[in-house]
């Protein structure tokens, strides 16, 4: 897991920078770890084959092949696209332990990572993504 020594972001932009950028929707979960109501997503039930790029870089960070339905109101993920795609930091805000998602090149949070659910996946994993900070390239 990452820590304070997360790698310089390949893409940086001062705060104005992604005002501008993002919507204010998109400012509050990608720049500042917000998190969207579950089930309003535009990408929690998407059975569309393609590509899920990070909204504020577009930088790819997951596929449809590992997009599954985990009924937890966000669009779930059992992979990143690459294994250097995410970066996965501690996270014990709102009294809780958790793993944060960040972007790996932008650093954008992205959501979190749990383990150890049950779900019938390769990895015992699902990341619990906001679909606010995904944007979808469909499959041609």
């Amino acid at each position: 897991m990452s820590s304070a020594s997360d790698p310089t972001p390949r893409v940086q932009l001062t705060e104005a920078q992604w005002r501008e950028r993002l919507s204010p929707e998109e400012f509050a979960v990608l720049r500042q770890a917000g998190t969207e109501r579950p089930h309003v997503g535009e990408y929690t039930d998407t059975t569309t084959l393609g590509e899920y790029h990070c909204r504020a870089c577009d930088a790819l960070l997951f596929t449809s092949t590992e997009k599954f339905e985990s009924h937890c109101g966000w669009p779930s993920f059992f992979d990143p696209a690459e294994s250097d795609a995410v970066i996965l930091r501690e996270d014990v805000s709102l009294g809780m332990r958790r793993v944060e998602v960040l972007c790996a090149s932008c650093h954008s949070h992205l959501g979190h990572v749990f383990e150890g659910e049950g779900y019938p996946t390769p990895t015992d994993q699902r990341y619990c993504i906001n679909s606010i900070s995904l944007r979808l390239t469909p499959k041609d």
